[in-house]
């Protein structure tokens, strides 16, 4: 195969679409002015350039423009909802925080700094699906809860999670409900009024946007209050100081405009494109287990896969030249550790070191999944005729009983 591998690591990073590369490039020229300068008519044009844009990412949310801040992306947007929250909260004795174990680690991390600063912190469990248990949830919301933080859609495997009656069961409790929307924002259905979300990270380059920029918007009605974690110049209405990245937020705004006009259509093409993917894979090799709920409960083009007696790591370098995947989420990819989502799930580690993530995206076409199907099914044979593991199961024989 000639040139660069067929990139299914959309979960990871997308690519910057062509239209929203258009929209920035003005104001990387001509338009180059300080949206905080008041005074003059170069200020003024980057000041409207990032209205628009906070109008764009409002209207993919469902809620209210003025509740739009701007942030260098969904880390810190996750920072500053749950760390701006809790420090009003946590002196008011509402200092309980629940979130569940497959979060993203912008999220655990920054709970277990809470944890250091005197809050208490419950980590909810998922069933071997990755969807979180409702009733756990239930059961953990109490007076003391502040904050309720849950993720769309898992960064691992998919897992969408049932916003709705979370978000009801926050509000019942007069608790705050934060949603990292990082995955699946686009793609599938959300707003915010719907859901009852008082808080919602976002990251431009998860939407065929630049990297470097992303969101946090605010419910103003009730009013979700918030410290602000950077200090400077009182940028964004005081809770986010810092010269606003122009470019970038307009670009994040083309990206959310687009999103909103074309998501419905993108999201059915690559779930067509995802379920091809699988069934080829799954029809060609034996010993093919998906991780993660149906096909139908997840993130249309997440498929995260794991093959029997084939671990991660030799098969993604089987698989280089051909094509660009990953064994888990890109933050913690640098780590020999199984992945924690699926060791959460109740998997064993054999399986979470063994789990593919194919993260389909809309550059994608048929002629790609059926070139990457048939690379995977090639390697995963030729890594198993080395395997005395795959012979002894082929011979009838379970070798997790065999005392080594």
């Amino acid at each position: 195969m000639s040139g660069r591998p067929i990139y299914m690591d959309h979960h990871s990073t997308t690519a910057v679409d062509p239209r929203v590369l258009e929209a920035m490039l003005p104001f990387f020229g001509e338009e180059y002015g300080n949206a905080a300068s008041r005074s003059h008519a170069y200020g003024w044009a980057a000041e409207d350039a990032v209205e628009a844009a906070r109008a764009q990412v409002a209207g993919l949310l469902g809620g209210a423009a003025r509740g739009v801040v701007f942030t260098s992306g969904a880390t810190e947007s996750d920072n500053l909802a749950l760390k701006g929250a809790m420090e009003l909260l946590l002196p008011e004795g509402r200092g309980h925080v629940v979130t569940c174990k497959t979060e993203h680690k912008a999220v655990l991390d920054s709970c277990r700094r809470l944890e250091r600063a005197g809050a208490r912190v419950t980590y909810v469990g998922v069933d071997d699906a990755g969807r979180i248990d409702l009733d756990a949830v239930a059961d953990a919301i109490g007076d003391d809860t502040g904050i309720v933080s849950v993720m769309l859609a898992n960064n691992e495997v998919g897992a969408l999670q049932p916003l709705a009656e979370i978000g009801a069961l926050a509000r019942a409790h007069g608790a705050l409900f934060h949603c990292d929307a990082a995955q699946g924002l686009g793609l599938v259905p959300f707003d915010v009024n719907a859901l009852e979300v008082d808080l919602v990270s976002v990251s431009a380059h998860k939407l065929y946007g630049p990297k470097g920029v992303g969101a946090l918007w605010v419910r103003r009605r009730p009013r979700a209050r918030l410290i602000a974690q950077m200090d400077g110049g009182g940028h964004e209405r005081g809770l986010r100081s810092g010269t606003l990245n122009v470019p970038g937020i307009v670009g994040l705004g083309a990206a959310c405009a687009l999103a909103q006009a074309e998501g419905e259509a993108r999201a059915r093409r690559v779930r067509g494109l995802r379920d091809e993917l699988w069934r080829r894979l799954s029809e060609g090799l034996e010993g093919v287990r998906l991780n993660g709920p149906p096909l139908d409960a997840r993130h249309p083009g997440n498929l995260n896969i794991s093959f029997d007696y084939v671990p991660a790591e030799p098969l993604m370098l089987a698989l280089k030249d051909v094509v660009a995947v990953s064994s888990g989420s890109a933050c913690t990819s640098a780590s020999v550790e199984p992945s924690y989502v699926l060791r959460a799930m109740g998997h064993d580690e054999e399986r979470a070191h063994g789990s593919i993530r194919f993260g389909l995206g809309a550059p994608n076409t048929a002629a790609q999944v059926a070139t990457v199907a048939d690379a995977v099914i090639a390697a995963v044979g030729q890594l198993r005729e080395g395997s005395a593991l795959w012979r002894l199961a082929q011979q009838g024989v379970d070798p997790s009983a065999i005392d080594w």
